[in-house]
């Protein structure tokens, strides 16, 4: 009878259950005394009725315990509770590989890989004197630790040391009996194990050796490859026959690229007599590291391992003809092979488009730039819609791509150098997902990175800040250490580090925000010991380094040129790839990259971005947009709601534009160097307030007139991360202040010597003050309670102060009556009701109003002065922007 959750049995209690079959059913649940999550196996009632078939069960087990393996799932604990036997085991995360063969034959480097891991078990096991007996898809899982081998349910502890035909049959169960009604433990004759991969000597009832399981890997090698099973049959019967009788199809009729190595590999493993199989896990291990390393080159040549191979006894003359055929093969392959290498191979070029009703989110700040994986396999891109920005996983060898969880709003990905991880930033942090994990992990803190790359040693090099050096950190985690440091005069930031092949040095591009155009901008060479540093060339875009050569942005070219990166040298001259790569002039990088097997990926175009201006109503319908698309930050609707003022991202220097919402006329209100952020009407929309020059001026610019910029305040290093709101008497800005991320609120007067001066006491992270109509209260994102809420507290602060979200909260607004907050509860825009005419302010039922992805950034939206409208930055639906792969790259180099 199946268990219900909460049951217990000894100290482990079961949560939900996983699977049930003929071998009995598995449950999720939890070790009490340890506090960790297992698999609990509930076997069937046949094994408790028996007495010597307990007996047996539990020394059984207890040697299948004693097998401790990366590559086989643990056996924890055997229990007897109330009349029913249980095994504990490790609980694996991840799907079986016959859940992956659903999807179709897998690529033939994930055979070699999985393939040498299952190996790897069973030589273990094997070595430990346990055989499987029914190693099949359904028995190993496939986590991102590697193969896993389960479910030694029909396991027998052979004799050590003993090939065959030395232990008496046993088992800890068996799923069907020959003839019927003997004994399902004991009985001579039983067929244990499932149809398509049991040996022919289980098919026949006959003792099952380390050879069977042989047998039973090459089945499970031939479906990986395939995605057919060797062995079919419509019935039990037909599938035995098969076994017994006939060989399956050649591998390469299925899939005609496989190595044939390969196929004879495992036309060994399923030799229908033991003898001529290989005869141990190790031997075929061996061979798949040969084939997978290309130790084999010749396809057409058998495999002659005398260690490895089966062994009938040949003559010495017999064995020296052997040796001088495959010699005259040999060289014969090998001269054919050199002529092949000879021809050109063709360069190949194909469009690559984003996923349906999506938008390839490729350029900008808060971008994902397309990077192929260093194998080739793989491209990893940012992509946004509807639902929101997320990081997706597009495999070569198919048309679909995949959400890579947990990366909502990822930048700048790149690349582990075995493809196995992908490292991103967040606002806050470098992270890391490792294929088929569910979910990223912390590498380190980072503010707004600017690139990375991975080495063979497990060492990151990064631009963990937008307007700092570069940095190193493991990869497994810990404490960035600078290697390189800006001076604030010549360079404002050093991004885009780009790996050489020793893993010691690297490139990187070092900038100047306040004049994007700079002559001294160049592209530098380091050692991540911080011992070399220097310029290589001038260039107003970074670098990579692949197949040879510095790939490279100039003017509207992409430039190849030959480079030793021993000797840190250029060898050939300068030779144009291609006019139409897109160049992200805002970020001084080409939207590019490359693998180690000569395949390049880039976008196309301008950076004309992926945004636009929308209007909505309360319910989320789209009432129009104002002028193109692009990218933009920080949105802010005049008082008079004749104007728009917002942030063109697609620029160095993030420049503000102000949108006439009546003539539909665009005017630049920013000339000066620097970045550009955050503007804020004055109440009587005469002005606007911002942020320049990297954050660490605020000014002040009159709409009217040609006048210059009045400057409030500055810092020498970035301090003002931002201004918020304008009181509305005029007297004050509501600013954030702070390193990086963490900032509090502080307010800066329009009078006197615009000292500024803390909004509250709290030593909590703050964020978006918003100042009510009647100016009495602000409104303000507080992480007091470990999580970012909406708070309100009477201005000047008394202590006093009302929690007003209670799902989490960011970028608060208020209705012109002062009647409701807006505010993003990160699934959308919502409003509630509020009452502040009182000394004691009162909040009211709230809800969300739609759906609309937010970034996290400030002032991504707008409301009317009746809160019945919303100017929002918005995604744009649909993108006629592409990418281009190109195969075979560097051929184009040998043409010119």
């Amino acid at each position: 009878m199946p268990l219900t959750s909460g049951t217990k049995l000894g100290p482990y209690e079961i949560i939900s259950p996983i699977g049930a079959g003929g071998m009995g059913e598995v449950y999720r649940a939890k070790d009490t005394r340890l506090d960790r999550t297992v698999a609990v196996k509930v076997l069937p009632s046949h094994l408790s009725e028996d007495p010597e078939a307990r007996q047996r069960f539990d020394r059984e087990a207890r040697t299948i315990s004693s097998v401790n393996h990366p590559n086989i799932c643990t056996l924890y604990d055997v229990g007897h509770q109330d009349g029913t036997d249980y095994l504990v085991m490790e609980y694996l995360e991840g799907e079986t590989l016959a859940d992956r063969l659903i999807r179709g034959p897998l690529p033939i480097e994930q055979v070699f890989k999985y393939g040498i891991e299952i190996c790897d078990g069973l030589e273990k096991a094997h070595r430990s004197g346990v055989v499987h007996r029914d190693l099949k898809p359904g028995n190993i899982m496939l986590t991102k630790a590697g193969a896993k081998l389960m479910d030694f349910g029909l396991a027998k502890a052979a004799i050590s040391g003993s090939a065959a035909n030395s232990a008496a049959t046993s088992g800890l169960t068996a799923t069907l009996s020959t003839p019927p009604g003997s004994h399902p433990l004991t009985a001579q004759g039983t067929v244990v194990g499932t149809f398509q991969y049991m040996s022919p000597e289980q098919v026949e009832g006959k003792e099952a050796d380390a050879r069977s399981d042989i047998f039973a890997l090459g089945a499970v090698l031939y479906e990986m490859a395939t995605g057919k099973r060797a062995f079919e049959g419509k019935t039990a019967a037909s599938a035995m026959a098969a076994v017994l009788e006939r060989d399956p199809a050649s591998i390469s009729s299925i899939q005609p690229t496989t190595p044939l190595t390969f196929e004879r590999l495992v036309k060994t493993c399923l030799a229908k007599d033991p003898d001529d199989r290989w005869q141990t896990a190790h031997d075929v291990k061996l061979q798949l590291k040969q084939i997978a390393e290309g130790g084999s080159q010749i396809n057409a040549v058998a495999i002659t391992s005398s260690s490895a191979a089966p062994t009938p006894q040949r003559s010495t003359a017999w064995a020296w003809g052997l040796a001088v055929i495959f010699a005259l093969v040999a060289a014969t392959a090998l001269v054919m092979a050199y002529l092949a290498s000879q021809k050109p191979q063709p360069i190949l070029r194909v469009e690559i488009n984003p996923p349906a009703k999506m938008q390839f989110n490729l350029a900008g700040d808060n971008a994902g730039p397309a990077m192929l994986s260093p194998d080739g396999r793989y491209i990893v891109f940012s992509a946004n819609g509807v639902s929101g920005t997320q990081l997706y996983l597009r495999p070569l060898d198919t048309t679909a791509s995949q959400i890579l969880p947990g990366t909502e709003g990822a930048v700048f990905p790149f690349w582990s150098p075995d493809s196995h991880s992908i490292a991103f930033f967040t606002n806050e942090k470098l992270k890391r997902i490792d294929l088929g994990s569910s979910g990223p992990v912390t590498i380190c803190d980072s503010v707004l990175g600017r690139g990375g790359s991975w080495s063979q040693d497990g060492t990151i090099v990064a631009a963990m800040n937008y307007n700092a050096g570069i940095s190193k950190v493991l990869a497994t985690g810990g404490v960035p250490t600078p290697i390189t440091t800006v001076d604030n005069i010549t360079y404002s930031s050093h991004r885009w580090p780009w790996f050489l092949p020793d893993g010691k040095h690297f490139l990187y591009i070092a900038v100047n925000h306040n004049s994007p155009a700079s002559p001294d901008t160049g592209l530098f060479i380091a050692s991540v010991d911080g011992k070399e540093n220097r310029l290589l060339f001038h260039n107003l875009s970074n670098a990579i380094y692949a197949s040879g050569n510095l790939l490279f942005q100039r003017e509207n070219s992409l430039i190849a040129q030959a480079f030793d990166p021993s000797s840190e040298k250029f060898t050939g001259q300068p030779e144009t790839l291609s006019e139409n790569v897109q160049y992200d002039a805002g970020l001084w990088r080409a939207n590019l990259s490359a693998s180690n097997v000569a395949t390049m990926l880039y976008a196309t175009g301008a950076t004309s971005g992926i945004e636009t201006l929308t209007w909505f109503d309360r319910t989320g319908k789209i009432l129009g947009t104002v002028g193109e698309q692009g990218g933009f930050y920080d949105v802010d609707l005049s008082p008079d709601e004749k104007k728009l003022a917002v942030v063109d991202a697609n620029t160095s220097n993030a420049t503000i534009w102000i949108h006439d919402l009546q003539s539909k006329l665009k005017t630049r209100l920013t000339f000066s160097p620097g970045t550009h952020r955050n503007p804020i009407w004055s109440p009587d929309g005469t002005e606007i307030a911002f942020t320049s020059k990297q954050q660490t001026e605020i000014s002040v610019k009159a709409i009217a007139g040609t006048g210059p910029e009045r400057t409030l305040l500055s810092s020498p290093t970035p301090l003002y991360q931002g201004i918020t709101d304008w009181s509305p008497d005029g007297r004050y800005l509501m600013t954030e202040q702070g390193p990086g991320v963490v900032q509090q609120l502080w307010v800066v007067p329009m009078f006197g010597d615009h000292k500024p001066f803390p909004f509250s006491k709290s030593s909590s992270p703050e964020r978006g003050g918003s100042f009510s109509p009647d100016g009495r209260w602000v409104a303000y994102m507080s992480s007091e309670t470990g999580r970012p809420e909406i708070f309100v507290a009477s201005f000047p602060w008394t202590g006093a102060k009302w929690q007003v979200s209670t799902g989490g909260g960011a970028d608060a607004r208020w209705r012109a009556d002062g009647k409701e907050i807006f505010y993003f509860d990160f699934t959308g825009l919502a409003a509630v009701e509020v009452d502040g005419t009182g000394s004691e302010f009162k909040v009211g039922g709230g809800k969300t109003l739609f759906r609309l992805p937010a970034r996290g950034l400030s002032r991504e939206y707008s409301a009317s002065h009746d809160g019945q409208r919303f100017i929002a930055i918005a995604p744009s639906e649909g993108s006629s922007q592409f990418l281009t792969l190109v195969q075979n790259w560097p051929a184009e180099l040998k043409r010119k």
